[in-house]
C-alpha cells in the first residue's frame, strides 16, 4: 500500500520532546556574543592592558596602541566610520567561524529555522542545498582556514608577550598573571577548534585515498581526527573562551578587575 506524503506545515510535527530548546539556546548564545563582539569592536578602548592584548584586537594594525604594527589611525580610513583597530581583523577570524561546517548546521536551525529539526515542518518549498547564491560562498570556508591558522600563531605570540612585565622601576622581568593563563586557555581552546577542522582534516591527508607508507601524513590527519571527534564542544568553548579574554582584559583595563600575579 502506498501512501501519500504530505508536506507538513512550518513548525508541524508530532515529536513530543522538547525539539525546540537547542535551536533556541544557539539562538540566544550567538545573538549575545554578536551583539557583545560588535559592542565590543566599536570601542577602541580598554582592549590592553600591561602585556596582556585583547584577542578582538589582535594584531592591532593601526592604532594608537604601543602594540600597533604599522602607527595610528591610517589617512585611508573612512571619515564616517567610526575607527577601530578590531574593525579591520575581526571579519577574518568572524567569517571562518561563520563559514564552519558545524556552525552552519547551528545557525541554519536557529536563524533560519530551516530545518528546525527533523521531522518538523519546514519554510521553504524546494531544497537549493549550498549550490547557488549565496550559499555557495559557503565554500571559502577552506579558504579563511589559513588565515585562521595565520591567527593561532599571532595570538600565541601575544601570550608570549604576556609572560613579560614591566615593574614600577622600569624593569622587565619574566612573570605569569591570571591574565596570562586566560590568554593561553584561549589558544589552546581555538588550537583545538581550528586544527580539528574538516577542512584541516582534508589538507593533513583527507584528500589521499591510501596514507600508509606516509607515516608523518597519517599522524597529522590521526591528530586532526582526533580532534574532530569533539568539534562541536571545541566550536562552543573557544567561542566563550575568546569572549571571555576580552572580557578579562577590558575589565581589569577598566579597574573593575585586579590581574593577580601568580609568578
Amino acid at each position: 500500500m502506498l501512501v501519500p506524503l504530505t508536506r507538513r506545515r512550518f513548525g508541524e510535527t508530532m515529536r513530543r520532546d522538547a525539539w525546540w530548546v537547542q535551536p533556541l539556546v544557539v539562538f540566544v548564545i550567538l545573538s549575545a556574543f554578536l551583539v557583545y563582539a560588535t559592542w565590543a569592536a566599536f570601542q577602541n578602548a580598554h582592549y590592553e592592558f600591561g602585556p596582556y592584548l585583547s584577542p578582538f584586537y589582535s594584531p592591532v594594525l593601526f592604532g594608537d596602541s604601543p602594540h600597533a604594527w604599522f602607527g595610528p589611525k591610517p589617512a585611508w580610513w573612512p571619515g564616517l566610520l567610526p575607527f577601530s583597530p578590531a574593525l579591520i581583523i575581526l571579519p577574518f577570524p568572524g567569517l571562518f567561524r561563520f563559514t564552519c561546517y558545524y556552525y552552519r548546521g547551528a545557525y541554519y536551525k536557529a536563524f533560519w529555522s530551516d530545518p528546525l529539526a527533523c521531522t518538523v515542518g519546514e519554510p521553504r518549498k524546494s531544497y537549493l542545498g549550498e549550490r547557488y547564491l549565496p550559499l555557495i560562498l559557503q565554500n571559502v570556508h577552506r579558504y579563511f582556514l589559513y588565515i585562521a591558522l595565520i591567527f593561532l600563531v599571532i595570538l600565541a605570540s601575544d601570550v608570549w608577550d604576556a609572560l613579560w612585565f614591566t615593574d614600577a622601576d622600569g624593569i622587565t622581568r619574566f612573570g605569569i598573571g591570571v591574565g596570562t593563563l586566560v590568554l593561553a586557555l584561549n589558544v589552546v581552546l581555538l588550537g583545538c577548534y581550528t586544527l580539528g577542522c574538516h577542512s584541516m582534516r582534508h589538507i593533513t591527508g583527507g584528500y589521499l585515498d591510501r596514507l600508509a607508507g606516509r607515516p608523518v601524513r597519517k599522524l597529522a590527519y590521526d591528530c586532526s581526527s582526533c580532534l574532530n571527534r569533539w568539534h562541536m564542544r571545541w566550536a562552543w568553548m573557544s567561542l566563550f573562551g575568546v569572549a571571555f579574554a576580552d572580557i578579562y582584559v577590558r575589565l581589569c583595563s577598566m579597574g573593575i578587575w585586579h590581574d593577580w600575579r601568580i609568578l
